[in-house]
């Protein structure tokens, strides 16, 4: 069992909140000596553009200090966050897929299995062409904002490598890191306005994660820097003194 059951009936990883319906805790997953991640610290979510009165009542209680969005500059103007009080870091990774398979729709039809390479690939370059944001964000974890969460507008892509990077450099085992990126897959009730008419083969692809899309970017990982770890401490920026913060920030003592 990856979670502590008895930690998860008081702490519920997903908060069914009205107007973001991917807001979930990292909290409780197993870490590095035997430790866990601490509930209620680090949480990871959809956009929260939409969230109710209802909702922002809920954040509040759990003290939610900052917010850390990896939305394009342009992408983020129409649905900017509703909750006053907390500060919101602008982090921006361009959302460059949608651009790609409406480009290569122009010239014929997609597959879902080409719209699945295509989103291998832009995991690939969250590694290539975006590791200074992700190191950015480290640099906030360390400083801590807690409780703080991570976004996206759907929560599962830069998001989801986000949310694998901070669990991996936590100690937390291979397997449980894809089995919370996978709980997207459950959670993520897809806003179809962007995608509402792009033909149902690259929806398929396109609206869901996949294992192999966070494989990709572990393997440009590997490739550009020979293992995770080498990532974490000379792309992210994390050094030995810098993990063992995250450790006393983030972990059970």
């Amino acid at each position: 069992m990856f979670y502590d059951r008895a930690m998860l009936d008081l702490h519920p990883r997903h908060l069914n909140l009205a107007g973001a319906s991917n807001f979930r805790d990292l909290g409780g997953y197993a870490a590095k000596d035997g430790r866990r991640l601490r509930w209620r610290r680090i949480f990871r979510s959809n956009h929260l553009g939409k969230v109710t009165d209802g909702d922002i009542a809920v954040l509040r209680e759990l003290g939610l200090k900052a917010a850390f969005d990896l939305r394009g500059v342009e992408e983020r103007i129409p649905d900017a966050c509703r909750i006053d009080g907390i500060n919101v870091h602008s982090l921006p990774i361009e959302p460059v897929t949608m651009v790609v398979i409406r480009e290569r729709l122009a010239n014929g039809a997609l597959t879902t299995g080409e719209t699945m390479d295509i989103m291998r690939d832009s995991y690939r370059n969250y590694v290539l062409q975006n590791t200074p944001r992700f190191r950015q964000l480290f640099a906030h974890l360390v400083e801590d904002h807690a409780p703080l969460v991570i976004h996206c507008t759907a929560g599962k892509d830069r998001t989801g490598f986000a949310s694998a990077l901070i669990l991996y450099a936590l100690g937390v085992a291979d397997d449980v890191i894809v089995q919370d990126y996978l709980l997207t897959n459950k959670y993520y009730l897809r806003d179809t306005t962007n995608a509402g008419q792009l033909p149902e083969e690259v929806r398929a692809g396109l609206q869901t994660v996949h294992e192999t899309f966070l494989a990709a970017a572990f393997e440009a990982v590997r490739a550009g820097y020979g293992d995770i770890d080498s990532y974490i401490e000379s792309g992210l920026g994390v050094g030995s003194n810098e993990r063992a913060t995250l450790e006393r920030l983030y972990l059970t003592d």
